[in-house]
């Protein structure tokens, strides 16, 4: 994605998307795949020390053309503007570790007061047989979790409001937050009822037979998502149908990437109907691959600043990032398999009798399975990031490269996208180390700026990187 990446814009993509990501989190570690949630307390304090004092910065606005555009060495945010980032950005964060805290704190008491063994409990009464009383287990562990976690969600989406990020009415945000829910609850049950055979069948090696089997699922789930899933929350169509002239300039990108990406693979997602943020792109496989770039960004972006965000979107799928993300993900998820499993029978061997919790076979050893698995997500957190901060600095210099000769002074047109990205998304002018370690999937946003301002190996002699 060509967006900052960091925690301020967790609760945005939260509200609309939490419980989907934990599908997908349920799908990874288990059976199919782990993609964290979004989708970012203390350390949002530390951020706003380093904070630089706030300064009007120079903004275009669509119908500039490149020449128009003041130099943007430094991301600045106009007075009040800066401080809404700043407040937002901490909220974010707090929001972000709470609901983490809140997860873990709610799984141990599921265990620890026997909850989940008196799900189990009732779930045999129903049915002897094991696949229906996955039917009873299932989704009364994921309620207790997700009605515990509602209202930090109800009040992300308050502050979402507050900040003006957010333009979705609360009939649409309970809408999608229910249609969440089935798909959570569609996701546990293939992930519950898979587990149970194959740790039926090989308690030893059940994990894997789970990284195995979650592979291949795992491509087939992010083939099927921009078609089926996708949809169910936003709004798509063609953008040859609205924007023939900017297929047009993206097919220049493409030729001289030597990659043609055809009009029907580029879509315009209408963002406007829920929310006020910027954004674009790379999502599926095979013949779902696409560009994606929403209403909004076409909006508030010029002409040029847009074609620099299809360049960077460009590189991700020139660069083959989904497979080599694929492939870490493979390995992370081998690895992370492997520490459940052994997480998991150090922790029945200790606590099993307490929490009555008879087996890693027994249903009521999903609960614990689903705390390993949130303390996984946090904790792997930085790795995960801090790979997909690389890909994403591997696009932004992609697109400065393909952009180059094609769009004048693209530098700075990159620059100042990164600059109008800020205003509108209320990015964290200076977010602390530890913010970016843990919580960015993208570098910071001052960083990107600084360096698509500085990026010239054509000045300098140097050969190019990627785009020669």
């Amino acid at each position: 994605m060509w967006r900052r990446g960091g925690s301020e814009e967790v609760w945005v993509e939260k509200r609309v998307g939490l419980h989907r990501c934990r599908v997908w989190l349920w799908l990874a570690l288990c059976l199919v795949t782990l993609v964290g949630g979004v989708c970012p307390a203390a350390a949002a304090a530390e951020a706003a020390s380093h904070l630089r004092s706030p300064t009007v910065a120079p903004h275009t606005r669509p119908g500039q053309n490149s020449s128009q555009t003041a130099k943007s060495e430094q991301y600045r945010l106009p007075p009040g503007r800066y401080e809404k980032a700043v407040a937002y950005s901490r909220a974010s964060y707090v929001l972000y570790f709470g609901s983490v805290v809140l997860i873990i704190a709610a799984l141990l008491v599921v265990l620890q007061s026997g909850a989940a063994a008196r799900y189990r409990d009732w779930a045999e009464r129903v049915s002897d047989k094991r696949w229906l009383q996955a039917f009873v287990f299932v989704p009364l562990l994921l309620a207790t979790v997700d009605l515990v976690e509602l209202p930090l969600h109800v009040y992300g989406h308050v502050l979402s409001l507050q900040y003006e990020m957010s333009v979705q009415a609360w009939s649409s945000w309970f809408f999608d937050w229910g249609k969440e829910q089935l798909l959570m609850l569609a996701a546990g049950l293939i992930v519950a009822l898979g587990l149970s055979f194959l740790i039926s069948r090989s308690p030893g090696k059940w994990w894997l037979y789970s990284w195995i089997a979650a592979l291949p699922l795992a491509i087939f789930v992010i083939f099927l998502a921009p078609w089926f899933i996708d949809p169910l929350f936003n709004k798509f169509e063609p953008l040859q149908a609205t924007h023939p002239e900017l297929v047009a300039s993206i097919s220049k990108l493409t030729q001289r990437a030597g990659v043609p990406i055809p009009a029907e693979r580029m879509f315009l997602m209408k963002a406007s109907e829920k929310t006020n943020a910027i954004d674009a792109y790379v999502t599926g496989v095979g013949a779902s691959k696409r560009v994606v770039i929403w209403d909004t960004t076409l909006q508030k972006t010029t002409p040029d600043e847009t074609l620099y965000i299809v360049g960077h979107e460009l590189g991700h799928y020139v660069l083959g990032h989904i497979w080599k993300g694929f492939l870490f993900f493979a390995a992370v998820l081998f690895a992370g398999l492997y520490v459940l499993f052994r997480a998991m029978h150090w922790a029945l061997d200790r606590w099993g009798g307490e929490w009555r919790i008879y087996g890693a076979e027994d249903w009521a050893a999903f609960a614990l399975l689903f705390l390993l698995i949130e303390m996984g997500m946090l904790l792997s957190a930085p790795l995960a990031n801090g790979f997909s901060r690389m890909q994403e600095h591997a696009a932004d210099v992609y697109g400065l490269e393909v952009t180059h000769g094609i769009i004048p002074n693209s530098s700075e047109v990159a620059a100042q996208s990164f600059q109008v990205l800020g205003e509108e998304d209320l990015a964290d002018p200076d977010p602390s180390p530890f913010i970016t370690l843990w919580l960015y999937s993208h570098p910071p946003l001052a960083e990107r700026l600084a360096f698509a301002y500085e990026y010239d190996p054509w000045d300098k002699g140097e050969a190019p990187k990627y785009v020669k």
